[in-house]
């Protein structure tokens, strides 16, 4: 065990010294360590001094420029900040004006256009002053720069500011002065120019019905003036902005689509048929009747009407663009539909109903001619011009080919055979009907025109006496014709029932008509043939039958009884054999004119029947005991009369008529070409 040391008076001064030291060395280390946080402190802080010495640099820069540069930057800066405030306060303006443009224009069309032109007027003005404040605000940085007064970075994100508004300044790029808001409240106007126009634009009631001229007080009427007026107004803003063309598009849609309606209860179907559909004009005769018709209506009433209108709501702007718009609404609502059909039928089969619907197709354009002139002769209506003046030729050639080859067709026919019923060939009552209408009230005057037309095409007169020579001629070629067919019989009973049939209608539909006129003392002397044959015929026919009743023999029973019962006999069944053969002969002969089938009857009745009568009441008791009675009193009285009234009936006519053939060339001017096919049907 180690023995307690002992600490003298020296050493216990030591221990007090070394704890005197340790005590001031850790109050050394806190110090140190408060220090070093100081220390850290004060680092941070003078490196964000470092980082901020550049920009107060750049605040002192200008304390430290040329003095005189430091005087003029004011006076740069101030001309330049005045523009630009102005811009500023306009463009704030423009913004302002966009609730009131947002809005709905039908509400205050006059403010809505009052609000737009400030609108305008505004976008103008920063137009026309923001390159002034730009060219400005670039002299100021410009200086700035020269004179070293800015900081670079500074300047260069001017300069970059700067760009952009330079390159937004293009006319290109001006909706992007307002954020799209012009463009918006031009929508909105077009929106209302269409409302206006589609709200105001309302289909006639039409009716189908061909009797259209009961219509024409109700004519459409125009817009109201309220509402012309107020379109006027929207034309103007939205034209000064450029969009007319887009005015017009809205216009044209509606006013045509609306004509378009009023057209469609007149059931037009039959304006886009084709010439495959149909085999000659007169299958679609009824559709040409509806043509003239409906083609007066549209122009006198719904394309004249369009036409005022037009003028109405765009005489302000120039004729050029309303005459145009015009054009395209009557081109969209079916006027070349009209002007097709036209030309479709005179590509047709030429025959000369052909002759009658082209007259009547030229009749319908030259009652509208004025109109025509009129309403379509500007500049933008040239395609109906030229369709019209197309239809016009087509119309007046045809005529004048057909009318001249009739003659010829007609003298052809008579090389065919005459009928076989001895009836009145289709082609005389055809010829002499047609010749009567031809020079009639209706057709004559425009025939000649049409004619008179054609020769002044070929530098030729026409005198008013060629139409006249024309039509007669026609008439004695049918007398012709007949004369011909009469001698064509190889049946002389036949040839004048023929003869006598056909003299009456020539002497019944002349008589009284222009074209009898015409043919003078002529039409007498077909009565006059007519009672000739009609009495030949009854000689050499039915007149004969009687003499079979003789009474020969047979007067106060003088061969005795049952001699005169033979007699009766023999002469019954010689005059009922007789009867038969010429009634079945003649019962498909045909009179188609009742007053002559009657009248031609009743002389038959009378020649026959009373002589019958009064042999079968005489002498009919003789056979009427006998069993066998019945084959030679085959008729009574009555059925007999009953059978002679029932000859000469009509049959069902069937269509035919007169067919002119088609050529690649003309025909000749009244000349017969024999060598041309027979295109005539009977």
């Amino acid at each position: 065990m180690t023995a307690p040391v002992s600490i003298d008076g020296k050493g216990k001064g030591s221990i007090e010294n070394l704890v005197s030291a340790t005590r001031s060395l850790k109050a050394s280390l806190e110090k140190s360590r408060d220090l070093g946080f100081a220390l850290q402190k004060a680092g941070s802080r003078l490196e964000d001094i470092s980082q901020r010495l550049p920009t107060l640099e750049a605040a002192v820069r200008p304390i430290r420029a040329d003095k005189e540069a430091l005087v003029a930057v004011g006076g740069h800066i101030n001309r330049a900040v005045g523009p630009a405030a102005a811009v500023l306060k306009v463009f704030d303006a423009v913004h302002g004006l966009e609730k009131s443009l947002l809005s709905d224009p039908r509400n205050d069309l006059p403010g809505y256009l009052s609000v737009l032109k400030r609108m305008e007027e505004a976008l103008r003005f920063l137009g026309d002053n923001c390159g002034l404040a730009i060219q400005w605000l670039e002299d100021i940085v410009e200086y700035l720069e020269d004179n070293n007064v800015a900081d670079e970075r500074y300047l260069a994100n001017l300069k970059k500011s700067l760009k952009i508004l330079r390159d937004l300044q293009s006319d290109e790029d001006r909706i992007r002065l307002d954020g799209g808001l012009l463009n918006a409240a031009l929508d909105k106007l077009e929106n209302e120019f269409r409302r206006l126009l589609t709200e105001h634009s309302v289909p006639l009631p039409m009716s189908s019905s061909p009797s259209l001229g009961e219509q024409a007080c109700i004519a459409p009427s125009p817009l109201p003036v309220t509402v012309i007026q107020k379109l006027q107004a929207i034309l103007g803003r939205l034209i000064a902005n450029k969009r007319l063309d887009r005015c017009i598009s809205i216009y044209v849609e509606v006013r045509s689509s609306n004509v378009r309606a009023s057209l469609q209860a007149l059931d037009l179907d039959y304006l886009e048929i084709s010439v495959s559909e149909f085999n000659d004009v007169q299958s679609i005769e009824g559709y040409i009747a509806k043509w003239g018709k409906h083609l007066e209506f549209a122009v006198k009433h719904l394309f004249e009407a369009e036409f005022k209108l037009c003028n109405d709501v765009f005489e302000r702007i120039g004729l050029d663009v309303w005459m145009g718009c015009f054009a395209k609404i009557v081109t969209q609502a079916g006027i070349l539909a009209f002007l097709q059909f036209g030309k479709t039928v005179t590509e047709s089969k030429n025959d000369p109903i052909k002759l009658l619907k082209l007259l009547d197709i030229f009749a319908s354009l030259n009652k509208l001619r004025l109109d025509f002139n009129r309403l379509f002769g500007g500049a933008a209506c040239l395609e109906i011009q030229n369709l019209t003046r197309d239809l016009i030729k087509r119309v007046i050639d045809g005529v004048a080919e057909i009318f001249w080859e009739l003659l010829v067709q007609v003298e052809l026919q008579r090389q065919n055979s005459p009928p076989l019923d001895g009836a009145v060939p289709r082609l005389v009552s055809f010829i002499i009907d047609y010749s009567n209408k031809l020079l009639s009230d209706d057709y004559r005057p425009i025939l000649t025109q049409a004619l008179v037309i054609h020769r002044s095409w070929k530098k030729e007169k026409f005198q008013e006496g060629l139409l006249i020579g024309e039509v007669t001629n026609l008439v004695r070629a049918i007398e012709q014709n007949l004369d011909a067919w009469i001698k064509a019989y190889e049946d002389s009973t036949l040839s004048n029932f023929f003869a006598m049939n056909n003299h009456w209608h020539l002497h019944k539909h002349l008589k009284g008509t222009k074209v009898g006129e015409l043919m003078g003392e002529k039409v007498k002397e077909h009565e006059q043939y007519k009672d000739y044959y009609a009495a030949v015929f009854l000689r050499d026919s039915w007149s004969k039958l009687p003499s079979h009743l003789s009474r020969e023999g047979l007067i106060m029973f003088s061969g005795g009884r049952a001699t005169a019962r033979d007699l009766v006999k023999k002469r019954l069944k010689t005059f009922n054999e007789a009867f038969e053969d010429m009634y079945k002969k003649q019962s498909v002969w045909v009179i188609t004119d009742k007053e002559l089938r009657e009248k031609t009857c009743q002389l038959i009745v009378q020649t026959i029947v009373p002589v019958y009568r009064s042999y079968m009441q005489n002498y009919g008791p003789l056979v009427e005991q006998d069993p066998s009675s019945s084959k030679y009193a085959k008729y009574t009285v009555q059925n007999l009369e009953k059978m002679l009234l029932s000859l000469y009936q009509p049959k069902p006519l069937r269509f035919s008529s007169l067919k002119v053939r088609q050529t690649s060339g003309k025909f000749s001017n009244g000349a017969a070409d024999h060598r041309r096919s027979n295109s005539m049907v009977m």
